[in-house]
């Protein structure tokens, strides 16, 4: 046997061994590269990462103090933590999300809403069979719904951190202290829809559930719901907020718990 042959031999050998014993890996490389490379040509612009203006640590103390104390103000005699509470009070979209934001509390306080919203009607006398749980809990608790009908009362523009994107010079980071423009400072502006201020708004009425629930416990989220939340989705004349069959029950319960300054703490 000549030598080339058997050297070509040996390579095949040596190729085929290789990819034996290599083959579960490079089988899983594969895979995540493919996973990978359909977002490579995709956009990777995230907002929170849009660079801000430097902050200092006494900065951050002042600001997650103001917003401590709104919501301390608003939910008396609550007492949270400056931590909890810029945590509550931060939008991904804004550059102190890189700190901490509100994703993971605005995930835990819609499934709060969800089951208190379910167990509510399922208890009222006006339930009837042919209720869809589904959508009423859909129309009622969407982020535009509460971002409408509930953050207003909330005054949640007042220290929220966000960004509104997409509307030219007006997009820049906006929080406590900040200058609130004019189109943002109206909730019933027309343009709040499109420039996604309902949706964030909603979705911090969400993230301030969430952490309600996460540092008072169930008790407490449950007596906010039903006194600070669910009469301001009583709304007549509209799709949006609580299905009318299930109003004089909501009223009746909040009026039960004290009314809508009815105490938290038992």
């Amino acid at each position: 046997m000549s030598k080339s042959w058997e050297c070509a031999l040996a390579l095949r050998r040596t190729a085929s061994c290789r990819k034996r014993v290599s083959s579960p890996l490079a089988r899983f490389q594969s895979r995540a590269m493919s996973r990978a490379a359909p977002h490579a040509t995709e956009s990777t612009y995230d907002p929170a990462l849009v660079p801000g203006p430097l902050k200092s640590p006494e900065q951050f103390a002042q600001e997650d103090a103001m917003q401590a104390k709104h919501l301390e103000e608003l939910f008396h005699p609550l007492r949270f933590s400056p931590d909890v509470a810029s945590r509550i009070l931060t939008h991904a979209s804004h550059p102190d999300a890189k700190r901490r934001h509100n994703g993971r509390l605005n995930f835990v306080g819609r499934r709060v809403l969800q089951a208190y919203l379910l167990m509510f009607m399922d208890s009222a006398p006006s339930r009837q069979p042919n209720h869809n749980f589904a959508e009423i809990m859909e129309n009622a608790l969407n982020s535009y719904a509460l971002g409408e009908h509930v953050a207003p009362h909330w005054d949640v523009g007042k220290v929220l951190k966000w960004r509104p994107m997409n509307v030219g010079n007006l997009s820049k980071p906006l929080g406590p202290g900040a200058e609130v423009p004019a189109p943002f400072a109206d909730l019933r502006n027309v343009n709040a829809r499109g420039v996604g201020m309902y949706k964030v708004y909603g979705a911090t009425v969400e993230a301030v559930m969430g952490g309600v629930f996460h540092q008072f416990g169930g008790s407490v989220s449950h007596r906010i719901f039903h006194t600070r939340l669910l009469p301001h989705l009583c709304i007549k004349g509209r799709l949006a907020g609580l299905h009318g069959a299930y109003h004089e029950h909501a009223m009746e319960i909040c009026e039960r718990m004290g009314g809508p300054k009815g105490p938290l703490l038992r």
